[in-house]
């Protein structure tokens, strides 16, 4: 797979199994996240470079990471893949994946079959994002997650639509691009 993961979490614990876990799963390379820095390099060489989180109590400590890929100037690290492993979902946690602007949250059991299936559909498929002045991320509508608080504040306010699609010979690919001076919903 012409595509680059890295392991955001510890190197004990839940971020050394999802590594060894990714390793498996056919990524032209894996290794354990060190900054956005470092991943502005690999997509330089990668088309595509995904971002698997480890299972964590402190949520608050993937914003940073969240913000920086959600918020790099480079496009090809602006529209990867953030997946999160979580090993007790709760509602607080989802919520606050889905308001980081995360594109997936898989559950247990963590079977190299199911998240290869989840991984796959990252790519290949067109995706919508929002933007607004505090999100950044896939559309949330219609899901079955309860509303976010950052979803919320979307409402009446100017935001962006881009669909994209995702390659792993060609990186990412912008479909539409439009802008509105107010919320549609």
């Amino acid at each position: 797979m012409r595509a680059y993961a890295y392991v955001v979490g510890s190197g004990i614990g839940p971020g050394s199994a999802l590594l060894d876990l990714a390793r498996g799963l056919g990524f032209a390379g894996v290794s354990s996240y060190s900054g956005i820095t470092q991943a502005e390099q690999q997509a330089q060489v990668t088309p595509l470079c995904f971002f698997l989180c480890a299972a964590t109590e402190d949520f608050a400590s993937l914003r940073n990471v969240a913000n920086a890929v959600r918020f790099s100037t480079t496009r090809r690290l602006r529209f990867s893949p953030l997946i999160y492993f979580a090993e007790s979902p709760s509602v607080d946690g989802i919520n606050a994946c889905l308001n980081m602007g995360f594109d997936d949250i898989i559950t247990m059991p963590f079977t190299r079959k199911r998240v290869l299936d989840r991984v796959a559909r990252q790519v290949g498929q067109n995706v919508t994002y929002y933007e607004t002045p505090s999100y950044f991320g896939p559309d949330r509508r219609g899901r079955d997650a309860p509303q976010s608080r950052v979803q919320d504040k979307r409402h009446g306010g100017p935001f962006r639509r881009l669909e994209i699609i995702r390659s792993l010979t060609s990186g990412v690919n912008v479909l539409r691009d439009e802008q509105f001076a107010s919320a549609l919903m």
